[in-house]
């Protein structure tokens, strides 16, 4: 099954990269260096590849993965550091969801003001 999910950042500690889409562009540079940092430390700390993107539906998600033959990967670690991000980034991560429905889906903002 193919996923839909829009990327809005990541970070490769294969290839010691960071992408942002630039369809994005109009999330203030301060919240984008905040995602630059939090995507890189993330790879740095477990390694492979973490992703911060949108479902269809406009949730957020945090994915990581690894090559299979990568024996640095710490999948434990990952899944604790995912759970953490979202315990501490709570406010940041339903922003950027807010943020994708009403600039990208076009979502009647006055339902969120309630």
């Amino acid at each position: 099954m193919e996923s839909r999910n829009t990327v809005l950042c990541g970070a490769n500690a294969y290839e010691q990269k960071y992408y942002f889409n630039e369809q994005f562009k109009g999330i203030p540079e301060s919240i984008k260096d905040e995602l630059h940092i939090l995507c890189v430390l993330f790879t740095e700390e477990v390694g492979g590849v973490f992703l911060i993107a949108f479902e269809e539906d406009g949730s957020i998600v945090l994915e990581t993965n690894a090559d299979d033959d990568d024996i640095t990967y710490d999948e434990v670690s990952s899944g604790l550091l995912v759970s953490e991000i979202r315990r501490q980034r709570q406010e940041l991560l339903e922003s950027l969801q807010l943020y994708y429905k009403v600039f990208v889906m076009k979502e009647d903002i006055s339902e969120y003001l309630s």
